[in-house]
């Protein structure tokens, strides 16, 4: 059975699952889906449609499911849904998707978005994908499980973010993850050759597919790079990074 405080106003047509808690002066919209085992602390907005995981908890003044940020947007049944076992904190803004993107911005499962962060219209972001304070992603992002965004990283459009990735400086997460030592010298080894040897960056990344495919998280990455809508280019200017002081 819910428990819902006096103060807060659902709308007709909004869908309130079992055992959920809406605290103070929440606001739920006519479309909105709250899965069951939710917790809305209090001062929560939802609207739009959006639909909320089973045992999300958001925290006072965040907002789900406004409309997208974007001028191209006419105004579209677009749509926000937002995985299970989710933690959402104060202030935190997620828009809905717009007609000209994927129609649809979406949280994977067990993500914690700090305070003040913000998800833009049309983003798929992964599972378990930590948020600190303030990170904003621009919209269209697309984001793999397991990454973990410093406070204040900002993320432009259309940018996809692999796996396992830390955006606190261009490191990789797996040693929090609990890969061996091993296959982290090996990736990194696979990452200088294809960011930092000869020829154009497809034939280096062909290289090392041809060296390392055996290798599963190499192979991971590799796949992830050619999966890119764009060109296999990269120009990288080894020799200032050479440079002594």
């Amino acid at each position: 059975m819910a428990t819902i405080d006096p103060t807060a106003r659902i709308e007709a047509g909004a869908e309130v699952g079992k055992d959920v808690s809406i605290g103070p002066y929440c606001v739920i919209g006519p479309q909105a889906v709250i899965g069951d085992g939710c917790k809305l602390i209090s001062h929560v907005h939802v609207s739009g449609h959006t639909t909320i995981g089973p045992r999300t908890v958001l925290y006072p003044f965040c907002s789900l499911g406004t409309p997208p940020q974007s001028i191209k947007y006419r105004g579209g049944p677009t749509r926000l849904v937002v995985g299970a076992d989710c933690e959402i904190r104060e202030g935190a803004t997620i828009n809905t998707g717009t007609e000209d993107g994927r129609g649809m911005t979406e949280i994977g499962d067990r993500c914690f978005l700090m305070v003040g962060s913000h998800v833009a219209h049309d983003c798929k972001v992964g599972s378990d994908v930590i948020f600190a304070n303030n990170v904003v992603l621009g919209g269209h992002v697309t984001t793999g499980d397991f990454v973990v965004f410093g406070g204040q990283a900002a993320v432009r459009q259309f940018v996809r973010v692999g796996e396992g990735a830390m955006i606190v400086g261009l490191s990789v997460g797996m040693r929090r993850r609990g890969f061996p030592k091993a296959a982290i010298q090996g990736l990194r080894q696979a990452y200088e050759a294809m960011f930092f040897g000869a020829g154009t960056f497809r034939e280096r990344v062909d290289a090392v597919a041809a060296s390392h495919g055996d290798d599963a998280l190499i192979g991971k990455v590799i796949a992830f790079i050619r999966s890119g809508s764009q060109s296999l280019t990269m120009a990288v200017r080894r020799a200032l990074l050479d440079e002594e002081p």
